[in-house]
Order: C-alpha cells, then structure tokens, then sequence
C-alpha cells in the first residue's frame, strides 16, 4: 500500500475519471466490488464525485446531462502541462481539450495520441491526483493498448523520457515504460484476434480475491469480459461497469500481499 499527499512524477499515471449520466449504478457497482465511498465534490465542480477508499482519494466521477462514451480517462502527471503538450502535438497526438484550468486544483489536458487513444494530462494544484496506490480498491497499474505500439512507444517515450524494458513474447508484444528506474506503465499490442478494437488506455485496480469478485460482477451491474486469469503479475480479470466502460482488476500474487 502506497499513501501519497505530493503530486506524482511527471509520466507517472496519477488520476483517473469518468463521465457517466447516471450516478446511481455507478455508485452501486464499485461501492459494492470495490468499497468505494462517492463524497460530492465543492459545489463549483459541477457534479463532480470523488471516490475514496478508507478515507483516501482513489478516482473521480463527473456527472453529465450530456450522453457520451462511458470510458475511464487515465491521467499522466506533468511538471508543465503547457510544455507537455506542445511536446505532444509535435510528436503526433491531437488536442481534445486544453490546456485548463480547474479552479485552483490543477490544470488538465486531453490527448488523442497517434494510435487514436484517449489519455489525460494533470498539473497538480491542490489535487495531487490519487492518495492512495497498490491497495484494494486502489489503482495499481495502467497500460495503453493498440495496433501499432512501436508508434505508441515513440510518442510516449519522445513525451516523456521514459526507459524502456522490452517483455515482450513470440505472441505478446508488451514494453514496461519506467521513470527512474520505478515501473509507471505499460504500452502492448492487440494481437490478430482483436479485430477492431480501439486503442485505449486501461487502469488496473487491486482487488484481495479475484475469484471472489468475479460472480459479483453481473450481480452489481456489470459483465466479467475475461478472467479471472493467472498472470506472471498476479491473477486478473477485464470487467465492463454498468455505463459500458472498462477496467481490469488485479489480484496480486501472495508472496507481493503486504499484510
């Protein structure tokens, strides 16, 4: 379990949000899976929810009259966001918003990279992104996936500096992009049964029983999309939430487990 009040280095994921129509089922599905508690944001956030685990800050939920694609949004933290996305724009990615400012908690941006992914960038003010990381109910990983991850790993890496650690397999290819020697992320490509699934970013949140929440999934709202399954990282399943948006969830392997 990682507690954190300080913003988070520049490439690392540091938030992560959703727009959904209706918080009712939302609030049901990941109360009830993850142990969310929803707290309204200031009045001035305009329907903005936080979601907190034990008391700490683990995610955001908007809530709009406008209907869209329901999809998490992961955020990467940036010293700069100006800098950061000039860097992008001539590294190929397309703005979709900003940068803006959002009161006195930051200033964010968003990116539609050079594969067709949706990322975020967050400056932190006095949100500092997620307070609380590698606990259950708490993010634990994200990882970008899409057709051409050579011309995902050149984006992110011109972004932001990142070093590279190829795990790739015959039938896999994955890259582990890390800042200063700490993992932050993964960039992987979709293989020939994929079809035309979009590129997107997916965070992982960590789960005690993967086994046990799995039948809670469609009970709460949701659909299990695979999984659970064993991983060299731990045991996961893909879930799709009750707005169509989707998120893995990881049980880390026992001897990982801090008591």
């Amino acid at each position: 379990m990682t507690v954190t009040p300080t913003p988070w280095p520049a490439g690392v994921p540091g938030w992560a949000d959703i727009t959904v129509t209706d918080l009712g089922p939302t609030q049901r599905f990941y109360g009830g899976l993850l142990g969310w508690h929803l707290r309204p944001g200031q009045p001035e956030t305009d329907g903005y929810v936080l979601a907190t685990v034990d008391g700490y800050v683990v995610a955001g939920i908007r809530v709009s009259d406008v209907p869209q694609p329901a999809a998490w949004c992961v955020y990467l933290a940036t010293d700069d966001i100006a800098a950061s996305v000039a860097t992008a724009v001539g590294a190929g990615a397309t703005v979709a918003l900003g940068p803006v400012s959002v009161l006195s908690l930051g200033r964010m941006a968003l990116l539609s990279d050079p594969t067709g992914a949706l990322v975020g960038l967050w400056e932190a003010g006095d949100h500092t992104g997620w307070e609380l990381t590698d606990a259950p109910g708490a993010f634990v990983w994200a990882e970008q996936m899409s057709h051409d991850p050579a011309a995902a790993r050149r984006f992110y890496t011109e972004l932001f500096g990142y070093e590279q650690q190829d795990m790739s397999a015959p039938d896999f290819t994955y890259t582990s992009l890390s800042v200063g020697g700490t993992p932050a992320a993964g960039i992987g490509g979709y293989g020939p049964g994929a079809g035309d699934v979009p590129a997107a970013w997916t965070w992982y949140l960590a789960v005690q029983d993967a086994d046990a929440v799995a039948p809670r999934v469609a009970e709460l709202g949701g659909e299990v999309v695979s999984g659970p399954e064993d991983t060299p990282y731990g045991r996961m399943l893909l879930v799709r939430g009750p707005a169509g948006e989707v998120l893995a969830l990881l049980q880390a392997p026992e001897e990982d487990v801090v008591a």
